[in-house]
């Protein structure tokens, strides 16, 4: 894999790597940099506690000079024709799918999912290139005689400018991609800020970009431990133009409010509290097979996982048995051990939460179907829990879980599932399963989300807006949408 030297930088990891081509630094104009001085980041594996490497510690000034080299590269980008544009954006998918394995093996590692997710999370990521690849050569404008007759209206695209990505550990490679892959489309150039939980597939996709033809500073990465005080800096650059961020909603009010002051505009992806609801006349078989992915899928640290599981009284017990078995049966273990199906938590804060919130629910009537101890030994581990009669007034009802813990309630009638479903400040996915398709799309349209999974357990698609409503954020991403929200409409009135 002729990307990254992580035998430089993780010594063991991946001896078969070429160690004079990848992740040596922060990544800013093309070039690999570690500034003296500079502290180091170490990235933890989560199945053994033990430090796989070092990223450097970016400052202030390091993102400024990271702001510099996007300016320096946005007029040859922009200038780039589409069809160019394009073919670069089809060489990255073309070179991450040739090198999945080797990209889902390094996820795996710093993150800890299961290679089966690290799999898929691969496959998802390229698809941004090359759904966006065909988006490039797409922009439109329009054209239209104004209705008094006096003008001709046209309405161009132009790239919005610089751009600031903002990505969370979860999925190190889909939510980079999710972001960059537009923003090239659009002609934007971009500074990528990846978590420092998980930085390496960041820095060892840099390589990728670069070895697929994206010029010096179109994109540049940096870590850093201060995120707060860097990208307020970067925000306060008047060339920035565009913030676009994946995490939780208290950072996401927080960048909104700094963003304000130099009116940026801004994409937010935020929290979620899915509710998957379950209705008596259900396929059982679907609706457990639906349950297990929405609620699973990366071990339920997904802000599209399945928080609140509401299942109506004719089915309940069926369903909770049927899914206790199929939870308890999962193979817990580290991410690239073969078989594993749920790897360990991001980190043991993530565990004391997972637990927090397990005991709370205990402590207020709920009864364990599976799982509920927290194991011992090294790894940041949880094992799949059910839990059910999990009363409104639990914490986990209102908290989003983020592990493999699912909370089942039972329900009587449709308005009385709505209700719960709606009983939240979140609004970013929910699942419906049922037989009857006029119900379901009923429903589906009662939901107050941005998604609904109707009788599947995955909504996630780079051809499909992907975003929420209420304070689960703001724009969206992928789909024809997602390259809209790094453009700008410009108008022009003109007599012909």
């Amino acid at each position: 894999m002729n990307v990254a030297a992580l035998s430089s930088i993780a010594p063991g990891i991946a001896p078969t790597l070429d160690p004079a081509s990848g992740a040596r630094g922060l990544y800013i104009g093309g070039a690999w940099l570690w500034p003296a001085g500079r502290k180091a980041i170490p990235v933890m594996d989560p199945s053994t506690e033990t430090k796989l490497a070092d990223v450097p510690d970016a400052t202030v000034d390091d993102a400024l000079a990271a702001v510099e080299a996007a300016a320096a590269a946005a007029a040859g980008w922009r200038a780039t024709p589409p069809r160019r544009r394009s073919e670069i954006l089809r060489r990255c998918f073309d070179l991450m799918t040739a090198r999945s394995e080797e990209l889902a093996t390094l996820i795996s590692l710093e993150n800890g999912k299961a290679l089966r997710d690290a799999r898929g999370e691969v496959a998802y990521a390229a698809e941004f290139f090359r759904w966006n690849a065909e988006e490039a050569v797409r922009i439109s404008g329009d054209f239209a005689l104004s209705p008094a007759g006096g003008n001709h209206i046209i309405v161009d695209y132009e790239p919005m400018g610089i751009c600031v990505l903002i990505t969370p550990w979860n999925f190190p490679a889909a939510m980079a991609t999710r972001k960059i892959a537009p923003a090239l489309a659009a002609g934007c150039t971009v500074v990528l800020k990846p978590a420092s939980e998980t930085p390496l597939t960041a820095y060892v996709l840099a390589a990728l970009y670069e070895e697929a033809g994206v010029p010096p500073g179109v994109v540049n990465v940096l870590t850093t431990s201060a995120p707060g005080e860097v990208t307020a800096a970067m925000l306060a650059d008047p060339r920035v133009r565009k913030l676009s961020f994946t995490g939780s909603t208290p950072v996401g009010r927080t960048l909104l409010a700094e963003a304000a002051k130099h009116v940026i505009s801004c994409s937010m992806e935020l929290g979620g509290n899915a509710p998957l609801i379950v209705f008596d006349d259900a396929d059982l078989g679907v609706a457990v097979e639906g349950a297990m992915l929405a609620k699973m899928r990366n071990a339920g640290e997904a802000c599209t996982a399945a928080n609140r599981f509401y299942v109506q009284s004719g089915i309940h017990d069926r369903f909770a048995a049927a899914l206790t078995a199929r939870m308890a049966a999962l193979a817990v273990g580290p991410g690239t051990q073969a078989g594993t199906e749920c790897g360990p938590m991001i980190t043991a804060k993530a565990v004391d939460k997972i637990e927090r919130l397990v005991g709370d629910a205990l402590a207020r009537g709920a009864t364990l179907h599976c799982g509920g101890t927290r194991p011992a030994g090294a790894g940041f581990y949880y094992p799949p829990t059910v839990l059910a009669d999990v009363p409104a007034d639990a914490m986990m009802a209102g908290e989003e879980i983020f592990g493999p813990v699912a909370a089942l309630t039972r329900f009587e009638t449709e308005d009385e599932a709505v209700a719960l479903a709606n009983a939240t400040e979140y609004g970013l996915a929910g699942y419906v399963f049922t037989r009857d398709l006029a119900r379901g799309l009923r429903v589906s349209r009662r939901l107050e989300v941005g998604m609904v999974g109707l009788n599947r357990g995955l909504v996630s698609d780079p051809a499909a807006p992907f975003g929420g409503t209420k304070q689960s954020g703001l724009g969206r991403e992928g789909g024809t949408h997602g390259v809209l929200e790094f453009l700008e409409a410009k108008y022009i009135a003109t007599t012909l």
